[in-house]
């Protein structure tokens, strides 16, 4: 009962704050408020067994499923939430999104049920040490609460610190990204259903770089989930 108590006086005195709207939310481990929650731009790419995300990579890699929560492209809704979790340390909106969307597509595709092991895009450690986090961690650490599977962020390395992706074409991005990434433990992914995680997804040449790394594990098979989806 203090417990409760102490919350309930805590949330009065700190209360939480919608990062989108500045409004009060109801719970204090939420950050977004169900009102704008309901009106970001969904891009429902999970009820599409083939839709843009999956494209990218076609004729590139086989991916089992790929979903998305929100279009990035000029809401500046969606890139407020993505700039808090990134650089101001509100780690608990990768959280919440991963909860959220981890409902979502449990429900409405199969593929997603029979996750086994969810890994984030790993950061180069030397940013990471900059950052104080890695903010995919947060994001796959809520989707695998709703999605009742391992999540583990010791099992992919980034062997080189490459150079910020943001003024490069796709062509560029491939180059910067090839063969930078490592799986540790090549064992543990042994015939898994993986589910690859990201904050932002633009050519999808990280996320590429990542999964052929994974897929050279023998039976491994790879979905991929991020945040946001710029077109």
């Amino acid at each position: 009962m203090r417990v409760n108590l102490y919350s309930g006086f805590s949330a009065l005195i700190h209360p939480s704050i919608c990062i989108t709207c500045q409004q009060k939310v109801v719970k204090k481990e939420e950050v977004i408020c169900i009102e704008c929650d309901y009106h970001l731009p969904r891009t429902n790419f999970h009820t599409e067994k083939k839709n843009k995300f999956t494209e990218r990579f076609w004729g590139r890699i086989p991916i089992e499923a790929a979903a998305s929560m929100y279009y990035f492209n000029g809401n500046e809704h969606v890139k407020r939430i993505i700039h808090g979790l990134k650089y101001e340390g509100k780690t608990q909106i990768g959280e919440q999104v991963g909860r959220i969307m981890g409902k979502r597509i449990a429900y409405a595709n199969p593929t997603f049920q029979k996750i086994d092991l969810i890994l984030p895009v790993p950061l180069h450690y030397k940013r990471q040490k900059e950052r104080g986090y890695n903010q995919s961690d947060f994001f796959a650490k809520g989707l695998a609460k709703t999605l009742i599977a391992i999540w583990r962020n010791d099992l992919l390395t980034r062997k080189v610190n490459t150079k910020s992706q943001t003024t490069m074409n796709a062509l560029e991005r491939m180059k910067n990204v090839e063969n930078i990434f490592e799986v540790v433990d090549p064992a543990f992914l042994k015939n898994k259903n993986i589910l690859l995680v990201d904050d932002v997804v633009t050519t999808g040449a990280t996320l590429e770089a990542c999964a052929k790394e994974i897929l050279k594990v023998e039976g491994t098979k790879v979905s991929l989930a991020t945040m946001a989806f710029v077109l």
